[in-house]
Formats: C-alpha cells, sequence, structure tokens
C-alpha cells in the first residue's frame, strides 16, 4: 500500500499542527485515489500552494493567496477515458445475456438425463429379449445347461478384464475380507443362474419367467426367517394373487414339465437368497464397491467356481468333434452362444447402471416389466401355444407382482400407465 507524502518547501517555526477540515458539502470526489501529492513553495503559509493529483479522475489545485482569502478550487480536465462508449455498450449487452443462457442449460441437462434413462431402458429390454431368444435356441439342442452357464460366466468375465484393462472401468482393490464376504453372494448368483437355464432348456420361456414372477413371495418368506421383517397385511395380500396366477398358468402350460418348473422355483430361491443374504452379511467395507464392481467380481468368482463343476457333471461337451458328431451346426451353435452370453452380461450391466440412477421401487417395476416384455416375445417369436385361461394367470401373476411393488412403497405414476399398458398388451397379444 503507498502512502500520501506531504512536502513544506519553506518551513516556519511558528508553523502549528494542521488540523484536517471538513470539506464543504458542494466539494466532493471520487474516494478512489491514487497518493496525493502536497507541497508548499513559499517561506510563509500565507503563500502556501497545494497541488491534489487524485488518481485517473480529475487533478485539482489548491492555492491561496493571502491567509485571509480562501482556497479556490481549479479543476483540471480529464484525461480521455480507456474505453470507447461502443465498447462499454457492447460489454453491457454481454453482460445481460448471460442469465438466459443459464436458464436453458439446467432443461437441456435435464432432457439428456431423461433421453438416456429411457435408451438404457430399452437396451435392458432389448438385451434381455435376445438373450432369452438365443438361449433358447442353444439349449433346445444343446441340453447342456450348466457348460451353458459357465460359458456364459466365461465370456462375462473376458468383458469384465477388458473394462479393468482399458480403464473404461475403475478397477477395484478388493482385500482378502472383501472377497470372503462376497463368496456367498457369488455362490447363490450361479446357482440362480443354473436353475434357471436348467428351466429354459425344459419348458418354454414364457412358461419360466411366469414361474420367476414368484420372487416376491420367496423375498418375504426368506426376510421374515432370516431378517426378522415381518410383512405388512397388505403386502400378504399382494401375494396372493402372485401364487394364484402362477399356479393358474401351470395347470394350463402346454409345455409343462415338473423338472422345468422346479428348476425355476429353485432360480426364485436361489436369487432371493443372495438378496437377503446382501442385507445379512455385507459390511461397511463393502459400502465402498458400488454395483457394478460388485456384479464384475461375482461375474469372475462365478465363473471360477462354475467351471471346474461343469466339467465334472458333463464333461467336455463344447469342442466342434463332438458337437458335429452330435449333429449340430458348429458355427451356429458358437455364434448363437457368444451372443446370447454377451447380451446376459450386457443386459445384466445396464440393469445395475440403471439401478445407479432410479429408486429401487423404480427398478423392481421396470423388471416386472421387462418380464412382459420378455413373456410376450417369447410367445410372438417361437410361436408357443397359448389358451386364455393361461393367459390369464399370467396377467393375473404378473398383476400381483406389480401390486407388491406398490404397497412396498410408493410408486410414480408414469411406471404404473406403463406396466399397465404392458399388461394390456400382453393379454391382447397371448388372446390372439
Amino acid at each position: 500500500m503507498q502512502s500520501a507524502s506531504f512536502t513544506l518547501a519553506s518551513p516556519s517555526p511558528s508553523l502549528s499542527l494542521l488540523k484536517p477540515r471538513r470539506q464543504p458539502s458542494s466539494f466532493s470526489f471520487n474516494p478512489r485515489f491514487d497518493p496525493i501529492r502536497a507541497s508548499s513553495s513559499s517561506s510563509n503559509l500565507n503563500s502556501d500552494s497545494f497541488n491534489v493529483n487524485l488518481s485517473t479522475g480529475r487533478s485539482w489545485s489548491l492555492s491561496s493567496s493571502s491567509s485571509s482569502s480562501p482556497f479556490k478550487l481549479r479543476p483540471w480536465n480529464a484525461p480521455p477515458p480507456c474505453y470507447s462508449e461502443a465498447e462499454t455498450n457492447r460489454f453491457e449487452v454481454k453482460a445481460t445475456s448471460v442469465p438466459e443462457a443459464a436458464g436453458e442449460k439446467p432443461q437441456s441437462s435435464a432432457l439428456f438425463k431423461t433421453l438416456e434413462l429411457g435408451a438404457l431402458f430399452g437396451l435392458w429390454y432389448l438385451f434381455n429379449i435376445y438373450f432369452n431368444i438365443y438361449n433358447k435356441q442353444v439349449l433346445k439342442v444343446y441340453p447342456y445347461p450348466v457348460t451353458v452357464t459357465a460359458i456364459q460366466f466365461a465370456v462375462g468375465t473376458v468383458v469384465v478384464s477388458l473394462m479393468w484393462g482399458l480403464n473404461l472401468y475403475k478397477k477395484p482393490n478388493v482385500s482378502g475380507s472383501q472377497l470372503a464376504v462376497i463368496l456367498p453372494l457369488a455362490v447363490v448368483h450361479t446357482l440362480g443362474n443354473v436353475f434357471t437355464n436348467m428351466s429354459l432348456g425344459k419348458v418354454a420361456v414364457s412358461f419360466t419367467h411366469t414361474i420367476k414372477a414368484m420372487e416376491p413371495f420367496f423375498s418375504v418368506v426368506l426376510s421374515a426367517m432370516f431378517l426378522g421383517e415381518l410383512p405388512t397385511f397388505w403386502v400378504v395380500a399382494s401375494l396372493v394373487p402372485i401364487v394364484g396366477g402362477v399356479a393358474l398358468a401351470s395347470v394350463t402350460e402346454a409345455s409343462f414339465n415338473w423338472a422345468g418348473f422346479w428348476s425355476a422355483m429353485a432360480s426364485n430361491l436361489s436369487n432371493q437368497s443372495r438378496n437377503v443374504l446382501s442385507k445379512k452379511v455385507m459390511v461397511k467395507s463393502e459400502e465402498s464397491l458400488d454395483n457394478i464392481t460388485l456384479f464384475s467380481i461375482i461375474t469372475v468368482m462365478s465363473f471360477i467356481l462354475l467351471a471346474p463343476v461343469a466339467l465334472f457333471m458333463e464333461g467336455v461337451k463344447f469342442t466342434p468333434t463332438f458337437l458335429q458328431s452330435a449333429g449340430l451346426n458348429v458355427n451356429q451353435i458358437y455364434t448363437r452362444s457368444l451372443l446370447a452370453a454377451l447380451c446376459f452380461h450386457a443386459y445384466q450391466q445396464v440393469s445395475y447402471m440403471i439401478l445407479q440412477r432410479v429408486s429401487p421401487v423404480t427398478h423392481s417395476v421396470g423388471n416386472c416389466v421387462k418380464r412382459v416384455v420378455v413373456i410376450v416375445s417369447s410367445v410372438l417369436f417361437f410361436k408357443t401355444p397359448v389358451s386364455p385361461i393361461n393367459t390369464l394367470g399370467t396377467g393375473v401373476a404378473l398383476s400381483g407382482v406389480f401390486l407388491y411393488s406398490q404397497v412396498a412403497t410408493e410408486l410414480d405414476d408414469k411406471f404404473l400407465l406403463c406396466h399397465l399398458t404392458y399388461l394390456a398388451i400382453l393379454l391382447w397379444t397371448e388372446s390372439k
């Protein structure tokens, strides 16, 4: 900070201490100024002359010819401004346009997020449809569900390795204690997928997914048994149409067999055991793992667990020599198996991406809608024969799943309308 300097040319012994004077009301100037220079050019105070230089504004000369005459202010013209009037106007115009652009940004961002979420839901359903179609085509001619599941986990492991190796997704630092906690989840995850493929190899895709609609029933029962979470009356009431609809669809299912039925039931038990086990054994140290990372680790562990089991149970029956000896089209089996495995991993990855963006209830209802979409698409693709009673049972079961989601927590009206629309499409399509 610079200081002001005062210089008296001819000091007088009788000079008294100068006291500040209050400026008249008519004299005002900008308080922002640079150092002030004051000088006295005569030997007495009567001829003192003070020059005051104010920063960039205006300079003033304060002079007095006698002790009795007041100071006179003599203004100097200010230097020309640094900026022209046109530049100043242009600056003002730019400044007023900023709030308008700032108001448009949140709207475009919200629209982008909505479109992104809609695209993710579309990909989730699309990958699931193609997975069930290709998987069913393979299992119809290649009845080795454990080997098929191991191949799907193997392809998923390769995808996860590429994601981590190419830094497409951050590679986690997992400790041994974390792996010990994740291991039970990987076991039940593996069993759930094996039982699902067993069911798909035995019965129609639509029937398997109708049975898998009973997942809320197993979730309520297991939560009450192991977590002590007793369901409310309305939750129990919502399970009635689920159980009744599955029973009605099972009685009238043309492709029904007990192996396929119990495999789907075992899949429900395994998948819901995984959810309950997650709540029971997951500790705070695992909370740093996001859903996608956790799923990736489970995929790798499932492949390590299932590969030796598949070789032990079903042997080496995926070589070109074996497939040719069985009268199968090698290229077709390999291509469909690879596509099914890619779609299997992709739809689960997208599912977890959606779960990071929406609430659990929205994801649950979206999963119910996904099941409707898979049932309808499989009926149309495979031309599965369905009766009106079978259609009614399927619709009632899926409606019960929706009611379960609604009574468990609040539901968005948009997803309610979406769900009812898909149910209407299901009933209309299967009645044809």
